[in-house]
């Protein structure tokens, strides 16, 4: 797996993106519905096809976050649409009112394309886990769930980690890891400054 340590989105690129999310919300106030950028004046590297997520803070506590784990469609048109989707779709949040909009933080995450991880059993598995570089997809029947490398802040136990995404996914802390089909990504992240609270 290439690192993305070496960023792909110069801080043109990365504040274009965060432009775009950030007006994908605005406009979401006005119609409830996504904005869908111009494609045609977007640079290369927002036009290629990408998959983010899009995470949402106010006054430093979560607000939302949403995103695609596959490449779809153009980068920008995708960070759009999870823009939207975080504010106002997101199930574990009320819908983002106007009076929150201008302590937001947006947090842009740019994935790389997940990579299956073959283990023989979950203690093997857990050895190859990388905290705080690795974002994980664990998926099987009628389940599936992701947590972003970030989270590895909060749960940075690998056992803890792979047993929370396990309850994320629907499933008991005991379910045996050599039924799930386990991939990893990297992303690039950047977000807009903290805001001061008032």
């Amino acid at each position: 797996m290439v690192p993305m340590s070496s960023a792909r989105f110069n801080a043109s690129d990365r504040k274009r993106l965060l432009q775009i999310a950030r007006g994908s919300i605005t406009f979401g106030f006005e119609t409830r519905r996504p904005t869908l950028p111009k494609l045609t004046i977007l640079p290369d590297a927002l036009r290629a096809t990408g998959a983010s997520f899009v995470t949402l803070s106010n006054r430093g506590k979560l607000r939302g976050c949403t995103g695609s784990i596959l490449a779809k469609q153009p980068l920008g048109l995708d960070v759009a649409e999870n823009a939207f989707c975080t504010a106002f779709e997101d199930p574990r949040f009320k819908p983002l009112e106007t009076a929150e909009f201008p302590q937001l933080v947006i947090e842009i995450s740019v994935l790389s394309t997940p990579i299956d991880i073959t283990f023989v059993d979950e203690a093997e598995l857990l050895d190859r886990l990388q905290p705080f570089i690795d974002g994980l997809v664990i998926s099987t029947t009628g389940h599936r769930a992701t947590f972003l490398p970030k989270v590895w802040e909060n749960l940075p136990e690998p056992q803890k980690f792979l047993a929370e995404l396990k309850d994320k996914a629907g499933l008991p802390a005991d379910y045996p890891s050599t039924d799930l089909t386990v991939s990893r990504y990297r992303t690039e992240i950047f977000s807009e400054p903290a805001r001061a609270y008032q």
